[in-house]
C-alpha cells in the first residue's frame, strides 16, 4: 500500500522515490538486490526516527490519513460483524460504528469512531466528529451488549465531538455526560483503545472502560495542540509548544495513570502495516479482556469507579505548595 510521508520523514521519502522508480524499470535479478537493500535501508530509518519522535510528531502520526480505523480492526479481528444502525430517537450517524460481533469465540459488541478515506466517506462519517444522535446510538448498542451479557470493545479515533449548530441544538453535552454516567455502572466488560486521536469530550463519551489503553503513536487530549495554542498565546501556529505542555501522548499518559497500557505499533507506525497493527493489538485486546472478564460483577464496576476516581491526584506536588491550595506539577 503506498503511504504519504510526514515532513519529519523525508529521509525515508529520498529512498521510497528511488524504489518507485526503479520498480518502473523492467526487473533484473541485480534490480531486484537493488530494491530490497533500499527497501530494508528506508525501514532502518524509519525505525530511527520513529524512536525519538516529539511530542508534535506523535500527533501528525496519530492524524495520519492512512492510519487503519475501526472498521479495517473489524475486518482483521472480528467475526460475524453486524452493524447496528440509529439512536431510535433522531437519525444514524456515521461517524459512530456500532456492531454485534465474535472475538476468539467469545460474542462482544464493537463499538468506534470511524473517519473516512475519500471525500464522499468523510462527508458520510463527517469526518470523524460525531453528532448527539452518534453518542446516543453507542448507548443504545452498549446497553443491549449489557441485556444480553457481551463484554464492549472500543476504539477511540476522533479530533472531537461536532461543535456545529445542530449539535448543541439536539444536546450533545447532554449525550456524551449520560454516556459517561451510563458506562460508569454498565454490568459488562468494556475495553477502551485510543486508535488515532483521542479529542476531548468527543473521545471521552465513548471511551469509559475497565482498561483504557493507546496505541503507541496515538494522542489523547482535552483540547488539540493549536485551540490550547491559540487560547494561551493567542498564536495557533505555537501547536508545539501547547503539545509539549499538555502532555497528551502515550507514555506521558501511562505515567500518570490516565490510561493502563501501551499498545506497541510496527516499525513506522500502524499506517504502514495494518496487519500488523491489528496482530499486536489483538494480543492486547485478548489479555485486557480475559483479566477484565475473571473479575466478579462487584469487582469490576468498583474497580472502574475507582479508576476514574482516581484520575488528577498523581502528579500533584503538596511540598512547594500551601496546605490549602495543592498545586499541580506542571
Amino acid at each position: 500500500m503506498a503511504v504519504d510521508t510526514l515532513d519529519f520523514e523525508e529521509p525515508v521519502a529520498v529512498l521510497l522515490k528511488e524504489i518507485e522508480a526503479l520498480s518502473m524499470l523492467p526487473r533484473t535479478e541485480q534490480r531486484a538486490g537493488e530494491i530490497a537493500r533500499l527497501q530494508s535501508r528506508a525501514d532502518e530509518i524509519r525505525g530511527e526516527l520513529y524512536r525519538m519522535l516529539t511530542p508534535w510528531q506523535r500527533v501528525q502520526v496519530a492524524r495520519h490519513p492512512n492510519r487503519p480505523y475501526m472498521l479495517d480492526y473489524v475486518e482483521r479481528l472480528f467475526t460475524d460483524f453486524q452493524e447496528l444502525h440509529g439512536d431510535r430517537r433522531f437519525a444514524d450517524d456515521g461517524a459512530i460504528v456500532c456492531g454485534t460481533a465474535v472475538y476468539k469465540g467469545t460474542p462482544i459488541l464493537a463499538v468506534g469512531h470511524q473517519k473516512g478515506r475519500d471525500t464522499r466517506m468523510k462527508v458520510k462519517r463527517n469526518f470523524g466528529y460525531a453528532r448527539p444522535e452518534g453518542y446516543r446510538k453507542a448507548l443504545r448498542a452498549m446497553k443491549l451488549a449489557e441485556k444480553f451479557r457481551r463484554a464492549i470493545i472500543v476504539f477511540v479515533d476522533t479530533p472531537a465531538a461536532y461543535p456545529g449548530m445542530e449539535s448543541e441544538e439536539r444536546g450533545i453535552s447532554e449525550a456524551i455526560a449520560l454516556n459517561l454516567r451510563e458506562m460508569a455502572v454498565l454490568d459488562v466488560p468494556i475495553i477502551v483503545v485510543v486508535t488515532g486521536e483521542g479529542g476531548s469530550g468527543g473521545a471521552l463519551g465513548i471511551a469509559i472502560g475497565d482498561r483504557v489503553m493507546m496505541q503507541e503513536f496515538t494522542v489523547y487530549s482535552v483540547i488539540p495542540p493549536e485551540g490550547c495554542a491559540a487560547i494561551l498565546w493567542r498564536d495557533s501556529n505555537r501547536k508545539v509548544d501547547a503539545t509539549d505542555a499538555l502532555k497528551i501522548t502515550a507514555p506521558d499518559l501511562l505515567g500518570r495513570g490516565v490510561i493502563d497500557s501501551i499498545v506497541p505499533e510496527p516499525n513506522g507506525g500502524a499506517h504502514n502495516d495494518y496487519d500488523g497493527a491489528a496482530r499486536l493489538l489483538d494480543v492486547a485486546l485478548e489479555r485486557a479482556l480475559r483479566e477484565v472478564s475473571a473479575l466478579s460483577s462487584a469487582e469490576r464496576l468498583d474497580l472502574r469507579y475507582q479508576k476514574f476516581r482516581d484520575m488528577g491526584r498523581l502528579g500533584l506536588d503538596f511540598a512547594d505548595a500551601s496546605p490549602s491550595v495543592p498545586r499541580a506539577d506542571a
